[in-house]
């Protein structure tokens, strides 16, 4: 039975326990992880029904049949041209199911998802991600080798970073982001997992900063956040660096006092913890240092498939940490105008506490 196999098998499982009668997955996340096919969704309906019980099935346009039997251990695959369109195919399908409760693919384009429900006026819907959300918290041995992967090719990545030194003064945010992504590839990864953040200066106070022509001084401390996929999973890993000169007044103290936060974070998480708990325990170094009004996001956010998944760690978060969930650590100080810190790393739940899957420097000297 291949990975994704067994994950189909889980979800039917829960399918019965949350009282439905099957998935209907569109291209995306959900669909790769039951099935192995990784496609984008187009104007031709791609459709994977997972039944409660019995196998899955494929409905797809006839041009893209042996790509996707190719891809997939599922071995009912429908096709459907494009003088007919996908009826033929599908309401026989649909009739033979007759299913009185579907949960349907959270992004689901709005058009495949009316006709779905033109298709079942007598069923209730719902999101798939109530039965696949639990089962993607919990990383496989083949997740958590492509997370690890993908960890250190970031990890290599930062080490080339630093080796710059002064070199990186005078180049523009936008040409680090790109020797950033050039190193990546060069590491093993593929592509980027999201927009690579380079913010200098000031710029480093906008969180979600895109890299743009801002050229890095002396002095500048400057916020790194990137990453890449192996095998489908990413990396996200953030440092915060001064390449030349002497930083701001006050960076060397919220460095330290973020640095602290994170390190208090990781140390919190651990099996039967809550993830309200771990982000209470970095919120509350950062707080004690006068800067709570500065830590403008959540603590943390669950990596997979997707770059942000559940769970999210966050305040008043009940979700409890369980051996096999991965997720990010990344508490950051914005002062306006002047600078931003973010320090993060990828940690993996384990029987006894965590595993960090980032290993570098997270000093700001190079």
């Amino acid at each position: 039975m291949t990975p994704f196999e067994r994950r189909t098998r889980r979800a039917q499982a829960r399918l019965v326990d949350a009282g439905a009668d099957a998935l209907a997955l569109t291209p995306g996340r959900n669909l790769y992880y039951l099935s192995g096919v990784d496609t984008e969704p187009s104007d031709r309906l791609t459709l994977l029904v997972v039944p409660a019980e019995g196998d899955p099935t494929f409905v797809v346009p006839a041009l893209d049949a042996a790509s996707v039997r190719d891809a997939t251990w599922v071995t009912d695959v429908r096709t459907w041209a494009d003088e007919t369109g996908p009826s033929p195919a599908l309401d026989p399908l649909l009739d033979d199911l007759s299913p009185s409760h579907v949960l349907l693919a959270d992004r689901m384009w709005t058009a495949v998802s009316l006709s779905l429900r033109d298709r079942l006026p007598e069923a209730t819907v719902g999101l798939a991600s109530e039965v696949l959300a639990p089962l993607r918290r919990l990383k496989d041995d083949r997740e958590l080798d492509a997370l690890r992967t993908a960890a250190e090719a970031a990890d290599a990545t930062m080490r080339d970073v630093r080796a710059l030194g002064t070199g990186a003064v005078g180049r523009t945010e936008a040409d680090l982001a790109a020797f950033v992504e050039d190193r990546l590839e060069a590491h093993g990864g593929t592509g980027i997992a999201f927009d690579t953040i380079v913010a200098a200066g000031p710029n480093g106070a906008d969180p979600h900063h895109a890299s743009g022509d801002r050229e890095i001084r002396p002095g500048d401390p400057v916020v790194l956040d990137f990453g890449t996929r192996v095998d489908a999973y990413p990396s996200d890993q953030t440092r915060t660096v001064v390449f030349d000169g002497d930083p701001p007044a006050a960076f060397e103290a919220v460095h330290r006092v973020v640095a602290e936060a994170q390190a208090a974070g990781v140390a919190a998480a651990g099996p039967g913890v809550t993830t309200g708990a771990v982000d209470r325990a970095v919120r509350d170094v950062i707080e004690d240092a006068g800067y709570g009004d500065r830590f403008v996001h959540r603590t943390g956010h669950g990596v997979g498939l997707d770059v942000h998944e559940d769970p999210d760690i966050v305040a008043g978060g009940d979700v409890e940490l369980e051996p096999g969930m991965v997720f990010s650590v990344e508490p950051g100080v914005y002062l306006h105008d002047r600078f931003g810190v973010r320090i993060e790393d990828l940690v993996v739940v384990t029987a006894d506490g965590t595993e960090r899957l980032n290993r570098t420097d997270r000093g700001w000297r190079l």
